[in-house]
């Protein structure tokens, strides 16, 4: 005979499954603006706690506060830095196409400068003309600056799509930072999890987008803002759209700035451009490659227990999967899941020494 009581309870975990399901379809188009508004509110609680302080029971000012100090601190110039970035895409773009900006001819010019202890193997290995790594490579830009000049048109016709996901993030954004102190234990009380764990879980959830925005994205955009002011005092054409190229590179581990500065370097040295050249590498080293080290303790002041390997995998396939969205989904994915095994293998850990007297005898001391 069939158990009403468990029937029951599974036909209510199938609807909820089901209507979950249903949920995440309605709001599909908008899950990037919700999840950035989640993003924001956990990064700017403690703003807003802090003129709550100041204004005790008047929580909609603050949230409003709070609000307009993200909106003009962060989210206009964030805005003109694109309108910026992508008038220079479409200038550099515009160059390559005239033939204005010879990719092959800067090769050729790098080549012919290289040391003999440099250029001989390259020859020997058939890289010695550059004809297919220039071709490829030229193509790869331009293609590349195609790619850039049909997003800035995309997001010139979808512009109402655009600024209807922009006001529903804002909208919920003000309603998370007003009420997030009260929908915080509320999700948690309502996973199907036990509370420990559940709070496990949410700390390292919170941990981790604190970590990945001002430890790992804060970081970037400085290592890209000081690569493009190193760019545009040694004159390098287009210097905002190569420093959003070291910002974006510097969120990958084990990649890092160097990789847009160090060519860029070269290229200066083998031209005849000394000076140029020697800035380049004196900023890259000494201000853009510290900055990571001194910026991130400071900004972080925990490790969330990732390993980079992981970070740089989880962060790839995160913009590949949710687009820019992925630079924060990635990371947190992986942590969430290395906190959900570690859990699990604790617990089990736990069992089997529970029921085991002499298990329990032998196990080591725990943790202080």
């Amino acid at each position: 005979m069939i158990d009403k009581r468990r029937l029951e309870s599974g036909g209510l975990i199938l609807f909820l499954v089901l209507i979950s399901v249903a949920l995440l379809l309605v709001v599909s188009s908008f899950i990037g603006a919700l999840l950035w508004s989640v993003l924001a509110a956990i990064l700017f609680q403690s703003l807003f706690r802090w003129l709550l302080a100041r204004w005790p029971g008047r929580r909609n000012l603050a949230a409003a506060a709070t609000l307009l100090i993200i909106l003009v601190a962060v989210i206009l110039p964030a805005l003109a830095i694109t309108g910026m970035v992508v008038d220079q895409s479409a200038g550099v773009y515009a160059k390559v196409q005239s033939g204005q900006i010879d990719f092959a001819r800067y090769f050729d010019q790098v080549h012919d400068a290289l040391p003999d202890w440099v250029r001989h193997p390259l020859d020997r290995a058939g890289l010695g003309s550059f004809d297919l790594a220039q071709a490829r490579i030229a193509q790869g830009l331009r293609s590349s600056f195609q790619s850039i000049a049909a997003q800035a048109l995309s997001i010139g016709r979808n512009a109402a799509a655009f600024l209807l996901a922009f006001g529903v993030g804002l909208y919920v954004t003000f309603f998370l930072l007003r009420d997030g102190e009260r929908l915080a234990p509320a999700v948690r009380d309502a996973l199907p999890l036990e509370r420990s764990v559940a709070d496990r879980l949410l700390g390292k959830f919170v941990s981790v987008v604190r970590a990945t925005i001002k430890g790992s994205v804060v970081v970037a955009l400085v290592q890209g803002a000081l690569g493009a002011i190193t760019f545009w005092i040694v004159g390098v054409p287009a210097a905002l759209l190569w420093g959003l190229l070291m910002a974006l590179v510097a969120l990958l581990p084990a990649v890092g700035p160097a990789i847009v500065w160090v060519p860029v370097a070269i290229y200066l040295l083998a031209t005849g451009a000394v000076w140029q050249g020697v800035v380049v590498i004196v900023s890259g080293v000494a201000v853009i490659g510290l900055a990571d080290n001194i910026l991130r303790p400071i900004l972080v002041g925990r490790d969330t227990g990732i390993p980079d390997w992981l970070v740089l995998v989880t962060t790839l396939g995160g913009i590949e999967v949710a687009g820019l969205s992925g630079i924060v989904v990635g990371p947190l994915v992986a942590a969430l899941f290395i906190a959900g095994w570690q859990i699990l293998t604790e617990e089990r850990q736990g069992r089997r020494v529970d029921g085991d007297p002499d298990a329990a005898a032998n196990a080591p001391p725990a943790a202080t």
